[in-house]
């Protein structure tokens, strides 16, 4: 998915206010974010069976609340949004967030 739709989808939910409760939007909106984050972890894992470099150093409790998530989505120019998937977001926010020393 990608960032242009992930927004959309996000503002539509935002909009119904309590309405969007029962909406089915709210765990694709969750299910694609959670999957950015496994297929980030599984690139850290592999990296590091691999002897690569990581490509950032998160806490081992890392954790990010929904607000700070979609801040890092709309730090992302529009036109860049359409092109941009969730996982991709998900690798620049986590390096971002948790560089290397």
């Amino acid at each position: 998915m990608s960032v242009a739709t992930f927004l959309a989808k996000a503002d539509a939910l935002k909009a119904k206010g309590l309405g969007a409760l029962g909406s089915p939007d709210i765990k694709l909106l969750r299910k694609e974010a959670e999957a950015g984050g496994a297929i980030y972890r599984a690139r850290l894992q592999s990296d590091k069976a691999e002897g690569k470099p990581p490509h950032s150093c998160p806490p081992k409790s890392a954790s990010m609340n929904s607000d700070q998530f979609l801040s890092h989505l709309r730090s992302y120019p529009a036109a860049a949004r359409p092109r941009t998937t969730i996982t991709t977001a998900v690798f620049d926010l986590m390096k971002k967030r948790y560089p290397c020393p």
